[in-house]
């Protein structure tokens, strides 16, 4: 379909399938606007259109910025831009993930930063190795100050734009000076990497606009028309790079759904939507609001649980769709009674309704819950996709691919060096690595370097300085080919001259072979990239696998049920959907209690939850459950609560409780929550409450005696069995529901229940 230009009073005919709301938001095309886009209400498609119509009105594709979270909604963008304009043409907008698009930009700009343009980004994985040498290096406990959380701790203060100066300054506490030490030479030895990570990526975007005046313009000008999609996720660092793109002509559109902000954890602040009307005050502001994908039902349930949040902005979401079924909730008596129910409803419903497994997904709340779900599929024999589970690119042989290919770009990249020496094994022991490692540190220079000058450096074996040389002359030799063979071909005879593959098939094993096969399968798929563009080079690859997410691996539509954490599931949608472990302290998390900000982020990743269903909705949650090693009682979520009675129906033990046991209760204390005949006698074990409806075990909660809650008071310095040393935050609750947060050293703040948590005072 090709676009005709249009005069002002002309309308696309495309136009003529979106509702009047969706209609003005894409018309909308100067200025600032503010599109909030309620789930299900189309919002791709808006975004979609609006190119096609900044298109169709004669704009140039290449001063059009489309930004996204993921390379699956960018792709699923351009795709159907193409449906439109062409390929040609949806070719040449600006459509990618933050990342992507800013690493491009710096690809142009790096050295007005001090990195060359072949500079390597590094991953998750990347960044920990780093850190975890540079713990070592300095000489700090890896058991005491998790590698995990000090990567944590530099990533969310690079999110809010502080420099490891500015953190040193105002470190306090120990763990924060401990992480001031890594962090400022992890930022040293990146520079020497020619290395960013993630963050970087947006940091020195956001460095390249400010430090530089001339290359602002030039971009503020080059992006005429920007876009950005879900933006409710967006950080400090993201919120400050648009507004430095967007301050020549501030023709800005964002769209987002503040009630679907559920990334607090890793940075995202929730007022860069709300307060977007401060930012631009005469910003439009149109509202998304009919809902194409879920029942009436379904809707009902989600706005009754998100009105209780107080920092929102308003919309009221409705659809022409069915009532549909009442939501159910699902009453259990541990987690593995809870599995076993979702498996007989899911087999229930294909058997009945003939219903595929991929039209089901079940979700949760934490990673460690998929294990009890997983066991209870397969003794049921039904197939499943973890959705972010171990990706192909996280792979053993596939990291060290990668790694050989970085290094051939970018022989700076001293970690990817590192990591590929000796595999295969080539006579430079690790002993000696260690010494050209501390001789890079001592000169200042990455270990490349090192390796070449492995004939001055102290203490290095005349076999190992063979073999180093040998290996920089390797390298040295390839990248002289560059520029004269084409990214798959080079790639592939830079690999086989490593030696992994041939080490791979000596093996012989299958375990082995299938590291090759693997192998294969990743340069193959370079051949697949640069035949869908010729002008890709090895770096243009190698950026784009380092910015691929998860989600952007997952294969759907094969007939499997998904597994995956709410965080996961936004942006996703199935028919049938159940959310599992509905339970105080699980979800919502126990630090939600004494944080109003972390109850709403919450109740937000509820919403999200409820909202990727379509016809049916399931809620389950357990009486016990172990978490952390220690058999936990729970009482329902208050979540639960806050959806209107008349949406649910319930079952316990496999049959129906009727709704009128339920029409006056409240789930905020134990008591309440449980069936008019089943209650709680005083200083005992919580008897399951569906025991006098359809008991089929013996197992009792009588059998487990907890120990008597000594007198723990805030303060004090205590000792767990599992978590060793912490001192006590806070204490809340009395009797057997007093709890307290304690903020141990190995793994920071925690949650517990003191009758179970068996606390020494030290």
């Amino acid at each position: 379909m090709k676009l005709i230009p249009v005069k002002e009073h002309q309308a696309p005919a495309f136009l003529e399938g979106l509702n009047p709301e969706q209609t003005e938001a894409v018309i909308t095309t100067n200025g600032p606007v503010l599109i909030i886009a309620g789930a299900g209400s189309g919002k791709t498609r808006v975004l979609t259109y609006r190119i096609a119509y900044l298109l169709s009105k004669g704009i140039n594709p290449y001063s059009i910025l489309a930004l996204t979270f993921t390379n699956k909604a960018a792709g699923e963008m351009k795709n159907r831009i193409a449906s439109m304009v062409g390929e040609s043409i949806a070719r040449k907008v600006w459509a990618g993930t933050f990342h992507s698009v800013f690493a491009r930009i710096l690809r142009i700009e790096a050295e007005s930063l001090g990195f060359t343009n072949s500079f390597s980004i590094y991953d998750t994985d990347d960044s920990l190795s780093v850190i975890r040498a540079i713990m070592n290096s300095l000489g700090i406990s890896i058991q005491q100050f998790t590698p995990q959380s000090i990567r944590s701790r530099i990533s969310n203060a690079k999110n809010q734009m502080i420099g490891w100066q500015q953190y040193e300054a105002d470190a306090q506490e120990i763990y924060e000076k401990q992480t001031a030490l890594v962090y400022k030479e992890y930022d040293k030895r990146l520079k020497i990497n020619n290395a960013m990570d993630f963050d970087d990526i947006l940091l020195n975007m956001i460095k390249v606009l400010q430090l530089n005046p001339n290359i602002k313009a030039i971009y503020q000008k080059k992006f005429s028309f920007i876009m950005v999609d879900e933006y409710q996720d967006t950080n400090r660092a993201q919120y400050l790079a648009i507004q430095l793109l967007a301050g020549g002509h501030k023709n800005i559109c964002v769209v987002g759904d503040d009630a679907q902000s559920i990334y607090r954890w890793r940075g995202a602040d929730i007022r860069n939507i709300l307060e977007f009307k401060k930012d631009y005050p005469d910003a439009v502001t149109v509202r998304l609001e009919q809902n194409y994908r879920s029942t009436k039902t379904i809707l009902a349930a989600a706005d009754s649980v998100i009105s209780h949040n107080k920092k929102q902005l308003s919309k009221a979401l409705w659809t022409d769709n069915p009532q549909g079924d009442l939501i159910t909730v699902i009453s259990n008596r541990d987690d593995r009674d809870e599995s076993d129910s979702i498996m007989r409803i899911i087999k229930e419903e294909v058997d009945l309704h003939f219903t595929s497994e991929k039209d089901f997904a079940i979700l949760y709340r934490t990673n460690a819950q998929s294990l009890t779900l997983e066991d209870s599929l397969r003794r049921a024999g039904i197939a499943y996709t973890i959705i972010g589970g171990t990706s192909f690119y996280k792979r053993k042989e596939i990291k060290d691919t990668l790694a050989y290919l970085r290094l051939l770009c970018n022989p700076k990249d001293s970690e990817s060096l590192a990591r590929v020496i000796n595999e295969p094994p080539r006579g430079i022991g690790p002993t000696s690595v260690k010494r050209l490692q501390a001789y890079a540190q001592s000169m200042s220079i990455d270990l490349f370097a090192a390796f070449e000058q492995a004939n001055i450096a102290p203490d290095i074996p005349k076999k190992a300085i063979k073999s180093a040389l040998d290996f920089t002359d390797m390298v040295k030799e390839f990248r002289s080919k560059m520029n004269d063979l084409p990214a798959d071909e080079l790639a592939t005879l830079f690999i086989e001259a490593t030696g992994l593959l041939q080490s791979l098939k000596d093996d012989n094993s299958d375990e082995s072979l299938d590291r090759w096969n693997n192998i294969q399968r990743l340069l193959s798929h370079i051949t697949e990239m640069k035949e869908k563009d010729e002008a890709m080079t090895l770096e243009d690859y190698l950026q784009y696998i380092a910015l691929i997410s998860d989600i952007d691996e997952t294969e759907f539509g094969n007939n499997r049920i998904s597994l995956m954490t709410l965080h996961a599931a936004k942006g996703l949608e199935f028919p049938i959907v159940f959310i599992a472990g509905m339970e105080k302290g699980l979800f919502p998390l126990g630090k939600a209690e004494f944080d109003q900000d972390e109850e709403e982020e919450e109740r937000r990743l509820f919403y999200v939850g409820i909202t990727r269903a379509e016809k049916k909705l399931y809620l389950s949650f357990a009486e016990k459950r172990y978490r952390f090693g220690e058999l936990v009682f729970s009482e329902p979520s208050k979540f639960i609560n806050e959806i209107n009675p008349d949406l649910l129906e319930w079952k316990a033990g496999g049959l129906k409780i009727p709704a009128q046991q339920y029409a006056s209760t409240s789930l905020k204390n134990t008591n309440q929550y449980r069936p008019a005949h089943s209650t709680f006698t005083k200083n005992t074990s919580p008897k399951p409450f569906f025991d006098d409806l359809a008991s089929s075990s013996s197992d009792s909660y009588s059998q487990i005696e907890p120990d008597a809650p000594i007198m723990i008071k805030s303060g004090m310095n205590v000792k767990h069995n599992q978590f060793g040393i912490g001192k006590v935050q806070m204490v809340s609750g009395e009797g057997e529901k007093k709890q307290a947060v304690v903020v141990f050293d190995s793994v920071g703040k925690k949650q517990l229940l003191l009758k179970y948590a068996k606390l020494e005072i030290v």
